[in-house]
């Protein structure tokens, strides 16, 4: 069970993390799932393309695909909405951090 809420709280912190690097420059999924994994997120391909395509739905990022050695590999960019999503998640983040850090 823990698991389970711990996995639906870090799904907000994936995707504030990938607004905020598809704003940087285009990514793409393998790319993305090592970027997490650093930073303590191992999650699998299973999990972050439907996160990728939702988010993309949502108006978040937009796709574009480039053949790469000979495979199609789908990059990610942020849109002018993911920008102010990624604003609002930042400001709200840095307002959590600093409740649950004072003493």
């Amino acid at each position: 069970m823990e698991d389970k809420v711990l996995r639906k709280l870090f799904l907000g912190f994936i995707q504030i993390h990938i607004l905020h690097h598809a704003k940087e420059h285009p990514i793409y999924g393998t790319w993305m799932l090592n970027e997490l994994k650093e930073h303590g997120y191992n999650i699998s391909s299973g999990t972050l393309y439907p996160i990728l395509h939702n988010m993309e739905a949502d108006e978040l990022l937009t796709k574009e695909e480039k053949n790469v050695e000979g495979k199609i590999r789908k990059y990610y960019t942020s849109t002018k909405k993911g920008e102010k999503v990624l604003i609002e998640a930042r400001n709200k983040a840095y307002e959590l951090f600093k409740e649950i850090n004072e003493k």
